[in-house]
């Protein structure tokens, strides 16, 4: 996006909360830019690493997932820099946004211009231009018949914000109510900050481009695992998939003890194998392989891409033999669990039927605990932090009920 043309910098930030002075964190930054005229020239947009939770992410609406290879703020501060620079400042709610940008640059240990002092903020703006509106984005976009997409998406919300400061020009017009501010704007000195030139990263573009985990090991020369080897890599396997699922968190840590022990695909595919006809074995214990137990191993076989055949070819397998190296995660009474982020129905309720199953719910995560349940198994929460150093299993609350159940 060019930056030679004097104008406005339309900016919106999704946190992680309402104040920086508690902690929160910018997730999301959405920047456009708008000519004099009110023409939109370009636009920006990433989301950033709050190196902690996302906080209300039914919000937002950005998981974990989205962020774990975003930069961090200090990665982009540059580019943020250089995209304010000789530009007025405009938000909806401009004291909430350039509040929470004026903190993360003072992290950083760089001072910036107060934007509040220069810039226009569209919501103060509508009691003159839309008297009539609410002052929130989405009712002054519904007066202004402004279209509003995407509502708490950072670029989204610029975007209708550029559109709303178009609106309040065209109603102005032959008035340029804010000459002075372009004028003032063009001497404002901004930190001239090193580009870092680290990918930018938007919503859905990096989910889309994850490979699965088992691209990403090296295809070597066809290999046996030595019992230590296949011991350990089953028993993390088993961690990972205790909720059904793979999160990107947990690829990684597949990914890395694969390449430590010097697995390659070959014998990947045959630990996978093993894993299965254990679950299978299992399922057999009692003589009977129900629908729900099919249904979990076919789970397993699709996450772990083996053959439309694997899970037959498993119960074939596991008939009157043992169930090899693995040794599979099985709570117990008394086990301490601790609960991460915003659940369907409140935590303390998840706390309480722990309770009832004879679990100890605890508040923080040591090397005693036995499981986190998270609302989002990729959360950047400091109690996931350690219990992936720990080892410890992270499911979610669905997962949790069915172990459970």
């Amino acid at each position: 996006m060019g930056t030679g043309s004097t104008g406005y910098a339309v900016i919106d930030v999704e946190t992680t909360g309402l104040r920086p002075s508690w902690h929160d964190r910018i997730v999301e930054v959405g920047i456009v830019h708008v000519d004099p005229t009110g023409a939109v020239t370009g636009e920006w947009n990433t989301l950033v690493n709050p190196e902690r939770d996302l906080g209300p992410q039914h919000i937002h609406g950005i998981s974990a997932g989205d962020i774990r290879h975003a930069p961090t703020f200090k990665e982009i501060a540059g580019a943020v820099a250089t995209l304010l620079r000789g530009r007025v400042p405009v938000a909806h709610n401009l004291r909430f946004d350039a509040g929470f940008l004026q903190h993360e640059f003072t992290r950083i240990g760089v001072s910036t211009p107060t934007c509040t002092e220069f810039g226009i903020c569209t919501m103060t703006e509508a009691r003159q231009f839309l008297p009539q509106a609410p002052r929130n984005l989405a009712g002054c976009c519904a007066v202004a018949d402004i279209p509003l997409e995407g509502h708490h998406s950072a670029l989204a919300d610029a975007r209708a914000a550029a559109r709303l400061l178009g609106h309040y020009l065209t109603l102005a017009h032959p008035v340029h109510p804010w000459r002075h501010a372009l004028q003032t704007a063009g001497g404002i000195a901004w930190p001239a900050l090193d580009d870092t030139g680290v990918p930018w990263v938007r919503r859905g573009v990096a989910a889309e481009r994850e490979d699965h985990f088992l691209a990403r090991i090296l295809d070597r020369l066809p290999q046996e695992a030595q019992p230590v080897q296949a011991t350990s890599y089953l028993a993390l396997l088993d961690r990972v998939l205790l909720d059904h699922q793979i999160s990107g968190a947990e690829a990684d840590a597949l990914v890395e003890l694969a390449t430590d022990l010097g697995l390659g695909r070959t014998a990947l595919d045959r630990l996978h194998h093993d894993y299965l006809i254990a679950l299978a074995h299992a399922a057999l214990a009692d003589g009977v392989v129900t629908a729900g137990e099919r249904h979990e191993l076919q789970l397993v076989a699709d996450l772990l891409r083996l053959s439309p055949t694997a899970v037959d070819e498993a119960l074939a397998g596991a008939r009157g033999h043992s169930s090899g190296h693995l040794t599979r995660f099985e709570l117990e009474p008394g086990d301490l669990i601790v609960f991460t982020g915003e659940m369907d129905g409140g935590r303390e309720s998840w706390e309480e039927r722990a309770r009832r199953a004879s679990y100890l719910p605890h508040t923080n995560v040591t090397k005693k605990v036995r499981l986190l349940v998270a609302a989002d198994p990729d959360t950047l929460s400091g109690k996931a932090r350690k219990a992936r150093a720990y080892g410890i299993p992270i499911v979610t609350p669905d997962a949790f009920a069915r172990m459970l159940d």
